[in-house]
């Protein structure tokens, strides 16, 4: 489940401050919304003006008999309804780019700091969910922007513009209207809280679908392999329905809070036209003063009608914008210091391990590493083995700083790693994980990934050291074919050899290991080892693996246990001593 805090759930004032912070983005476009809000307010002035015309053909075309006055009168309201056109096309155009130019702004700038969020981040919330929030919460944000915003303002202007002008057509009237405006606003208000609670449920469920759906369809192969196509099915069948229910509570809320703003608002005009049309039958009021009054009370009646409408789409972005502001807000436990170290240049590879004690935030109550010392020349050939759980892969994570130790150091050629810039740690170390991670572009490109200037040369020589040359120049296009998402054009030891010619490509002063070969047949295994072995020449090497196989002509081999190194040295050296290796290569090798 995620960690993350839920911003949903705090108060509508300050749920709505979240928009705030789309101001920055949307100020980097002063020429759109200058444009905006320069058409806005002519759009509305235009609209504003219509009833004053009609005033004059009633009260004094049709009562004068006068032809041309009434032909100029319908020539200006032709004249008003062109300028109303062109400025209402003027502003969509405005406001629709303002909107796609600041979103795509936010989201290049939340996807650039979600990536560099630390792995501790990862291991506690749903890339589902975050996938939710860089997409659908985008989408309802730039709603807002090149809509409803919009359609607030120039609701706002047209209530604050008519609601003038109703006063200066007919102060009584206006005054009359003003006393019944509390009646209509407080149901609106008081009803519009349960809308913006019902709609941050609708964006929880939506989410809910978003983090399942990522989790299984990345996990395609194991639901097949299982048969749990038919249960995975209706796991998200499930919670598609909870987010249809969450939808139609939220609609029908809306639907009531729509009607009921139109009966209330027109209730309330009908009370002030029928005192009107008592004041024409008296006398006291000409009728095409009145039905101008009439037509800026529709004018600031739908308004208002229009902001209840999108004020569910402003509570929606404000959640929507909540969340993303809280995704900006984390920092990352792992760091560059305000002062960086630098490493020697060449580096060597020296590594060592100073009493390390090390517990994931996720497991605090069991130890990865206890009291964990260990050196590593540069050059040598190190392999880490032991059961699972013993932490051999604890001790790759803080090499690479995805965790840093509870206690104890770790350096890279004496200088402790906390002191260093993560990308100058990390561009000294090349990677080849157990889980191989393929992306869904070239071959080229993938084994580029290890160095991203590298000519095509180069990653051509790579890919003959991985001993992966011949079946990538054996694909229909070469080393530009497409390997598609995940690798599922190759085999597995095929995306592992890619993985090894990114590792070798990158030509980092470490070599990491992790089970490299664990994917290979022996044939293959055969010629990737001596690939390797040719890589880890001059360099510093550390291997994790379970087959002993693989690690026999190491330098060392370290065994470990519940976090601790409990005996190292020599493949034959271990096998004399007895203990944990031996009877691991008894298991493997049937050794007597």
């Amino acid at each position: 489940m995620s960690q993350l805090r839920d911003p949903d759930k705090q108060h509508p004032t300050r749920q709505l401050a979240a928009l705030g912070a789309l101001w920055p983005y949307m100020r980097r476009h002063r020429a759109l919304a200058s444009g905006w809000l320069f058409f806005l307010a002519l759009s509305s002035a235009a609209t504003l003006a219509l009833p004053v015309a009609v005033r004059h053909m009633i009260d004094r075309g049709f009562a004068s008999h006068d032809s041309g006055l009434v032909n100029a009168t319908f020539l200006a309201l032709f004249a008003l309804a062109l300028i109303l056109a062109i400025a209402t096309a003027a502003r969509y155009f405005c406001i629709t780019l303002l909107g796609e130019r600041a979103i795509a702004a936010l989201r290049g700038i939340l996807y650039a700091h979600l990536i560099r969020l630390d792995v501790a981040f990862y291991e506690r919330n749903r890339v589902g969910e975050l996938i939710s929030r860089l997409g659908t919460d985008t989408e309802v944000v730039q709603t807002l922007i090149g809509s409803s915003i919009s359609i607030a303002l120039r609701s706002v202007v047209m209530v604050i513009g008519a609601a003038a002008l109703m006063a200066w057509t007919s102060p009584r009237l206006a005054g009359l209207t003003a006393l019944v405006i509390p009646v209509v606003v407080v149901p609106i208000a008081l009803y519009g809280r349960r809308l913006a609670r019902l709609s941050r449920t609708n964006q929880d469920r939506i989410a809910d679908t978003s983090a399942i759906a990522n989790e299984t369809l990345n996990a395609v192969q194991a639901v097949k392999a299982y048969a749990r196509e038919g249960i995975e099915s209706a796991r998200y069948g499930d919670a598609v329905q909870r987010a249809l229910r969450a939808a139609q509570k939220r609609i029908a809320a809306r639907a009531v809070l729509t009607g009921g703003v139109i009966v209330l608002i027109f209730g309330a005009i009908t009370l002030v036209l029928w005192a009107g049309a008592r004041d024409v039958l008296a006398g006291s009021m000409d009728a095409g003063r009145l039905i101008q009054f009439m037509l800026y009370a529709v004018m600031a009646a739908s308004s208002v009608g229009a902001l209840g409408g999108v004020w569910g789409d402003v509570l929606r972005a404000a959640g929507s914008m909540g969340r993303i502001s809280e995704l900006l807000a984390e920092h990352p436990s792992i760091a560059d210091p305000a002062h960086p170290a630098v490493l020697p240049r060449p580096a060597q590879g020296a590594i060592a391990f100073e009493h390390v004690e090390f517990r994931y935030p996720t497991r605090s109550d069991t130890p990865a590493l206890h009291d964990f010392s260990l050196r590593i020349h540069a050059g040598e050939t190190v392999a880490l083995v032991g059961p699972s759980g013993a932490g051999k892969s604890t001790v790759f994570n803080l090499l690479l700083r995805f965790h840093d130790p509870q206690r104890g150091r770790v350096t890279l050629d004496g200088v402790d790693l906390r002191t260093l810039r993560l990308d100058d740690l990390r561009g000294a170390l090349a990677l080849v994980p157990q889980e191989t991670v393929i992306f869904g572009a070239s071959a080229a490109d993938n084994i580029r990934f290890g160095r991203a200037d590298a000519s095509d040369h180069a990653v051509h020589a790579a890919a003959r050291d991985a001993e992966a040359f011949g079946f990538l120049g054996d694909q229909p296009e070469g080393f530009e074919t497409q390997l598609g998402e995940r690798g599922v054009r190759l085999s597995g030891g095929q995306r592992q050899r890619v993985a090894i010619a990114r590792a070798i490509l990158k030509d980092a002063p470490v070599l990491l290991l992790d089970e490299a070969t664990s994917s290979l047949d022996a044939q293959s295994e055969a010629a990737i080892q001596a690939a390797l072995e040719r890589a880890g020449r001059g360099r510093t090497t550390l291997v994790i693996a379970h087959r002993l196989a693989t690690v026999q002509r190491a330098d060392r081999i370290v065994v470990m246990d519940q976090g601790r190194i409990i005996a190292e040295g020599s493949h034959d050296a271990l096998l004399r001593e007895g203990g944990l290796y031996a009877e691991l290569a008894r298991l493997q090798f049937a050794v007597a």
